[in-house]
């Protein structure tokens, strides 16, 4: 299936539903199951009923609601409204919530009962709240008429045209997503109709799904790959689309998975562990691709998800500002050259459509292959910029590169392997040390002498505060210190470490849990405080 033409998500979805009217499109957790059919009735139904309550001129507007159908349904009714989604973070405090709805200048915020009920400080959000549920008393007979009519008579391109689905532009805005503020505060990235259709189409291509596949959507909707791979992947093709909406259930998971016979499964590191934990060999029969994103994918979990299931997860990386998805190891058996596209202890090989090179982070000059530096991507999946921010749009845009912060090398085989990333790298002793590959070697310690995963937490994270002598200090955050400090440092030296990058054993502290954000990323801020509280540094 093509969805080049046109380029436009929510005109690609109006044809694949149209395709296959009585074909199950989405389902979820909550027992909503949705034909192509149903699906689009709906929309088209909401789409009526939202026109009139919002102004013409009104282009942005927020949504707040889990991953589930009706997370879905309200996304794709604002794109057949022509109006720019912005999935509003609900593990963000109520603060920084309202200061997105501020600086996206968003009037009205979708929402259900639901969750208004988890997080009930919402109803104090500074935006007009719409609530889905009642949407259905505003329903008029004849917007169920149309609805109906539309949606399997209607030739598609009549009702395109008189929606203004026609004039939609490629670089238009589909979307705002707020990056997770891991490192400071959230920025807007700017995501267009290209961005997201041109980031689908090579990831489909790249991973060579099917029509037989199902895949298992369970990350949030504010998070960039919850956004376009388990929502808009599955909405505009012909792969089915399950969904539940919290990652960290994984019972609930598991039973969703067996239900609808699951193929296919993009996560996190930090949620996939806790799938490995709670459950049997046969609970994951059916899934044969996993795809880890958001964070380093640890050899160790690999390791043992192959070893309970009979095949290994593979990593990919992205970055919101990147549509977010940039390159992707193939996992086995997904094609027959696999081998070709699969290098573990990398972040494979870019999309069909995305450039990437290593550039010196001082001079910019273009690097050879093998030599760490920075990481640059272009292609059709780079964003617009930053919403009203031009001054940090201008730092990390330039002639059409994303400069994506992270030290990483390319080989002469096109893979990518990240080193570090350029805030998580300390100067000691006139060399740059990279936290995650400490962080990588002291996980593996911990884990290869812990009985159980710790229920799938995050086992360490690595910091670092200043030091007089030496300019910065490094800092160790364990979950838990199953042998002495000084036995793990002489066991990274073992491991070929330098020792400037092994921490002195009084840095190493046990915490009762390693701060990760909603979307399942380590949380840099949050870490950061935690190094300078428990080393006693102000």
């Amino acid at each position: 299936m093509s969805i080049h033409e046109p380029l436009i998500p929510i005109r690609q979805v109006l044809r694949s539903c149209r395709k296959g009217l009585n074909d199950r499109k989405f389902a979820d957790s909550t027992g909503v199951e949705l034909t192509g059919g149903k699906t689009l009735m709906t929309i088209l139904i909401m789409r009526k009923v939202l026109h009139r309550i919002f102004a013409k001129n009104e282009k942005n507007v927020g949504v707040l609601m889990p991953t589930s159908a009706y997370g879905i349904l309200a996304n794709l009714t604002l794109a057949l409204d022509c109006r720019t989604t912005v999935n509003l973070n609900y593990t963000f405090h109520i603060d920084t919530i309202n200061y997105c709805i501020k600086q996206a200048e968003i009037k009205h915020v979708l929402t259900s009962r639901k969750v208004l009920e988890r997080y009930p400080e919402f109803n104090k959000i500074d935006a007009k709240l719409i609530i889905m549920e009642d949407l259905r008393e505003k329903v008029k007979w004849y917007d169920k008429v149309a609805g109906v009519l539309d949606a399997y008579v209607t030739p598609l391109i009549c009702f395109e045209w008189v929606f203004g689905l026609t004039k939609i532009k490629p670089d238009d805005l589909l979307t705002i997503i707020f990056t997770s503020g891991s490192t400071g505060t959230p920025k807007g990235a700017m995501l267009t109709h290209r961005n997201i259709g041109e980031n689908v189409g090579a990831f489909l291509k790249h991973l060579n799904l099917q029509k037989t596949d199902t895949l298992l959507g369970a990350l949030p909707l504010f998070h960039a790959f919850g956004y376009t791979v388990t929502f808009w992947l599955p909405a505009m093709t012909y792969v089915k689309g399950v969904y539940h909406f919290n990652p960290l259930e994984p019972k609930k998971v598991i039973e969703m998975v067996q239900k609808y016979q699951c193929t296919a499964m993009p996560t996190t590191p930090t949620f996939l562990r806790n799938y490995l934990k709670h459950s049997q060999k046969e609970d994951f029969a059916t899934v044969h691709t996993v795809i880890g994103g958001a964070e380093k994918l640890p050899t160790d979990l690999i390791d043992a998800w192959d070893a309970k299931f009979g095949f290994r997860p593979a990593e990919g990386y992205g970055t919101t500002e990147l549509s977010p998805v940039v390159s992707a190891n193939m996992p086995k058996g997904r094609r027959d050259d696999y081998q070709d596209w699969l290098r573990e202890g990398t972040i494979g090989r870019p999309l069909g459509n995305v450039q990437v090179r290593i550039v010196n982070q001082e001079t910019g000059e273009v690097l050879p292959p093998d030599t760490p530096g920075m990481l640059q991507a272009k292609g059709p999946n780079v964003m617009k910029g930053y919403y009203k921010d031009p001054e940090k749009t201008a730092e990390v845009l330039k002639d059409g590169w994303y400069t994506t912060g992270d030290i990483a090398t390319i080989d002469k085989d096109g893979f990518i392997k990240i080193v570090g990333r350029e805030s998580r790298i300390s100067k000691i002793g006139g060399e740059m040390v990279p936290h995650i590959l400490l962080e990588d070697e002291v996980t593996k310690i911990i884990s290869s002498r812990l009985q159980d995963d710790s229920e799938g937490e995050m086992l360490a994270a690595v910091s670092s505060v200043s030091d007089e002598r030496r300019g910065e200090r490094l800092i160790v955050l364990c979950r838990q210190l199953p042998i002495p400090a000084e036995e793990i440092c002489k066991l990274l030296q073992q491991a070929g470490l330098p020792n400037l990058w092994i921490p002195s054993p009084r840095d190493f502290y046990q915490v009762e849990s390693i701060p990760i954000l909603g979307t399942g990323k380590l949380d840099l801020r949050a870490v950061k405080e935690l190094a300078a509280k428990v080393a006693g540094v102000v």
